[in-house]
């Protein structure tokens, strides 16, 4: 149905792994008339799953797309773009890049299990983000479920804003309207979970305190006097301020809730001119200010791409959210401050793995280019210059620590997996590929082990590359604890021109964080201008291969302050090795360290096993930070641990709890390591290159 961006409905289905978020998915497209049969992951026939790797496993691993086109009784209707995202930790990097094309977030909540880790963790990036949020409690039929244990722990664990928009009745076999409803016997109603009529008065009172007019009306009138439109100005404002998170109850297994929750997507989540407005900016460095798009169809064109998928069939394919003017057949778009333009062949919408082609994408709408390959994760496309400049404020993406050395399976498929390689990086934002100079090696670098080996399987299916590879690398660094001075001079006389340069200059520890710096302050010309750069690149030799143990070096000011010159026998060459050796003569005499990765880990498992937990942590350097009770018998175990001790967790984790403890990690921060360890890893390392 043709539909304007008052219309639009963007909602990502976001949770824990196993919450029934790719059931609800389906779920809503049936009771929406996208799709004639709902699909199940038992028999791999999801929309949303359709990778082969996700019907083998039974999760999802990519953010999947697809619209409904729904009426809300006969006045409303809205075309809703619905994003099932990723539960598991290790495929954050498709969950938080898709977060930021929606105005909602649906967090989904399993009724068996209530509030588990993933849940917190995406209410608070839901949060972050400035998005509207809402609450599914799936499974209200299953055995077990318990929806008013659960609505309690969600109200303990993110306050009272959260209040139920409707309740399970009659034994979970439909649900009952708290809110807007215009039966006014269903107020009087009551649920599995007791009387509605409290919990009706609650959201009232919560709604109408946010703006002072509708209490005014509330007050002197009650609640008749107040207008349907009074009512979701109000609620719409309670959203997007984070004043009320509301909660919905269903089942997507027998479709109780399901139409009730398109309901009320359609008639109170907001558009894409009610919501919080993303965060742009326009200029570079110091010079970048704030800017506000505005979803007006016949504006310049700013959309912004959220996710790339190498589609076998059509190749390169850009997904973008359209936040400002409209997207058409044959429109011209730049890419980011490019000067030539590319010209959209073919617009699609997305339906899982199909690709549906349209004639044009409005502000709010979610769409995709395929073939074109300068297209990349956060390009900003425009249609004129004047939006040159523009980004969107980058996600916080966490950062992935594990990694594994990796070489092709046999000679001459190099360039195949490097391919390959670079088509995986491109499409989820936390698999990284570097390159390591020193070792020579190609490393591939996740947020888990599983992380990796989901990319390994699609190296291999979807790129037929048989790799070879070596055990984790941890990503270890190195700096200084102290102030100090280094000198070197060097000279080489080899008959007629020589070599010649002198660098004195001071190391100096900047806080954990700080990068590097280098500071030019040589006075009265002793090393000439045109030299300093190549003591810089000198130093930067030793910070890219390291001093004592073979790690790059972070966290350091260097300030050459002196130096001697030749006016025949200097060069270049001479002055990196100078700076070269001068860095590495101030390092050695400022007390240097290796830093390993501390990670966040939140361990979950039955409340059975906590002393074998809290015992195998304390053997890997763990600072336990606390211990909560995550209900269903279940108990979450937060510590801070270096990475280099999680080698095997997995599986040490799942001998210990008979295969039902999992757990999440996150990088945290980088710390010194123990002396001994130090010792290890510095008598460990070999420079390929000695001294000159």
């Amino acid at each position: 149905m043709p539909y304007s961006t008052q219309q639009v409905r963007n909602v990502a289905l976001a949770g824990h792994p196993g919450a029934g978020k790719t059931t609800l998915f389906e779920a809503l497209l049936h009771a929406g008339g996208t799709v004639q049969t709902a699909g199940t992951v038992e028999r791999g026939n999801t929309v949303s799953d359709f990778d082969p790797i996700e019907k083998q496993r039974g999760h999802s691993i990519d953010a999947a797309i697809a619209g409904i086109d729904y009426r809300a009784g006969a006045d409303r209707s809205a075309h809703i773009n619905l994003i099932d995202l990723p539960g598991y930790p290790e495929f954050r990097g498709p969950a938080l890049s898709a977060l930021g094309a929606v105005e909602t977030a649906a967090i989904v909540v399993d009724a068996t299990g209530g509030v588990e880790y993933g849940t917190r963790r995406m209410m608070e990036r839901a949060k972050e983000r400035g998005l509207c949020r809402a609450i599914v409690v799936s499974r209200i039929d299953a055995e077990g479920a318990e929806p008013g244990r659960v609505l309690d722990q969600l109200r303990d664990a993110f306050g009272p804003e959260l209040l139920p928009l409707n309740l399970p009745a009659d034994g979970a076999t439909r649900v009952v309207d708290c809110f807007a409803t215009a039966d006014g016997d269903a107020r009087d109603a009551v649920s599995d979970l007791g009387p509605v009529a409290d919990w009706h008065r609650r959201i009232l009172d919560q709604v109408v305190e946010i703006n002072e007019t509708v209490m005014d009306h509330y007050l002197d009138l009650g609640e008749e006097g107040l207008s349907g439109q009074e009512l979701h100005d109000a609620f719409e404002q309670c959203l997007r301020e984070g004043h009320l998170v509301p909660v919905c109850f269903a089942s997507a297994r027998t479709g109780v809730g399901v139409k009730a929750l398109l309901d009320v997507a359609t008639r109170l989540f907001p558009h894409p001119g009610e919501a919080n407005p993303q965060p742009f900016v326009k200029g570079v460095g110091a010079d970048a200010r704030p800017i506000a798009t505005t979803p007006d169809p016949s504006a310049h064109v700013v959309a912004d791409v959220f996710r790339i998928v190498h589609d076998p069939f059509v190749g390169k394919l850009g997904v973008f959210r359209v936040y400002q003017g409209t997207v058409r057949r044959d429109t011209q778009l730049f890419i980011d401050d490019g000067r030539k333009p590319f010209k959209v062949g073919h617009l699609f919408r997305l339906h899982g793995k199909e690709h549906v082609e349209v004639d044009q994408a409005i502000p709010g709408d979610i769409a995709a280019v395929a073939k074109v390959e300068d297209l990349h994760f956060d390009a900003v496309l425009h249609d004129s210059h004047d939006e040159d400049q523009i980004r969107l404020a980058p996600v916080a993406f966490p950062k992935p620590m594990f990694g594994l050395a990796i070489e092709a399976g046999s000679k001459g498929q190099e360039q195949k997996l490097a391919n390959a390689l670079h088509k995986l990086a491109e499409e989820d934002p936390c698999f990284h590929v570097e390159h390591e100079d020193e070792t020579n090696e190609t490393v591939i670098r996740g947020l888990s082990d599983l992380h990796l080996r989901i990319q390994l399987e699609r190296l291999k299916d979807r790129f037929a590359v048989e790799v070879a590879t070596r055990p984790p690398r941890i990503a270890y660094r190195e700096t200084i604890g102290a102030k100090a001075e280094g000198h070197h001079r060097h000279k080489k006389q080899t008959g007629g021109a020589g070599q010649f340069g002198e660098v004195f200059l001071r190391v100096e520890p900047l806080p954990r964080g700080g990068g590097f710096e280098f500071v030019d302050e040589v006075k009265g010309g002793v090393i000439p201008g045109q030299f300093l750069p190549a003591v810089e690149k000198g130093v930067r030799q030793v910070l890219a291969s390291g001093a004592i143990a073979g790690y790059p070096i972070q966290d350091v000011r260097v300030i050459v302050y002196d130096g001697k010159h030749h006016p025949v026998d200097s060069k270049e060459v001479a002055f990196v090795a100078a700076g070269r050796k001068a860095f590495l003569d101030a390092i050695g005499k400022a007390r240097p360290q290796v830093l390993e990765p501390i990670v966040d880990l939140e361990v979950n498992a039955p409340e059975a096993h906590m002393g074998d937990i809290s015992g195998g942590l304390a053997g890997k350097r763990a600072r336990i930070n606390g211990t909560d009770a995550a209900g269903n018998g279940e108990i979450a175990v937060t510590a801070q641990v270096p990475l280099s001790e999680l080698e095997g967790y997995a599986a040490e984790l799942k001998s210990a709890t008979a295969g039902r403890g999992r757990y999440a990690l996150e990088f945290s921060h980088y710390e010194p390591v123990p002396p001994q360890v130090q010792q290890a890893l510095a008598a460990a390392w070999r420079p390929r290159h000695e001294e000159d």
